[in-house]
């Protein structure tokens, strides 16, 4: 049989010098090396990534013969060898987006930012404590979660361990940034506030000063 090699560098190359001005801003497929890696053109920069691992906010999830499956900010993207790079922002975000959120503390030393999940305004308690996002029942129907549709779970809570729904929701926004795809869970019983919580708080580089916490939001 023969080698396949020399075509495939063929291939790289002739790829590599097309979309070297266009990719910028973007990603693209230009080829696998074998079942395990990828070559990716990320923001004009070729960069070989291993099934599994994210490079500059860019996750590759799945290699098929002419095709590559990434994750970017939370979403997921097929992208077809050879053709127009896809978007580093599919929320929809551009460079010019907010990626920072400035909050200042309040009685007692909490973090309590006004904002919204999938547009409903909510009053969120930060919590580096907690994995995932957490919402009452009451509050998850208040605005029209489907989270019976989600898997059931056992959680520990305050009260002992509870059935509880996991769920993923379409958008949190804290101030002017958006983060999509975010993992919550749904319990039940009664909370003052929506728990910010890893799921999210993790797609930021965090820092605190005093009462001052920093969110920048990571790609």
């Amino acid at each position: 049989m023969r080698s396949t090699l020399p075509r495939l560098i063929l291939l790289v190359s002739a790829l590599l010098c097309w979309h070297a001005g266009a990719a910028a801003g973007g990603v693209s497929f230009n080829g696998s090396l074998g079942s395990k890696a990828a070559l990716l053109l990320i923001d004009g920069e070729a960069r070989t990534v291993q099934l599994g691992q994210m490079v500059n906010g860019v996750k590759l999830l799945a290699i098929e013969e002419d095709r590559a499956t990434v994750e970017i900010d939370g979403r997921r993207q097929v992208l077809v060898l050879g053709a127009s790079p896809g978007r580093l922002n599919p929320s929809g975000s551009d460079n010019g987006a907010a990626k920072q959120i400035i909050m200042t503390s309040g009685p007692g030393g909490h973090f309590t930012p006004t904002g919204s999940i999938n547009n409903h305004s909510i009053q969120f308690l930060v919590d580096t404590g907690a994995t995932s996002v957490s919402i009452t029942q009451a509050e998850a129907e208040r605005i029209g979660l489907r989270y019976r549709n989600g898997r059931r779970v056992l959680t520990q809570t305050a009260n002992g361990v509870v059935p509880a729904h996991l769920t993923v929701l379409d958008s949190i926004r804290v101030g002017d940034v958006e983060v999509r795809n975010v993992e919550a869970i749904v319990i039940p019983g009664q909370m003052s506030h929506v728990l910010l919580g890893n799921s999210f708080l993790t797609r930021f580089l965090m820092k605190r000063e005093n009462d001052v916490m920093t969110l920048d939001l990571r790609y």
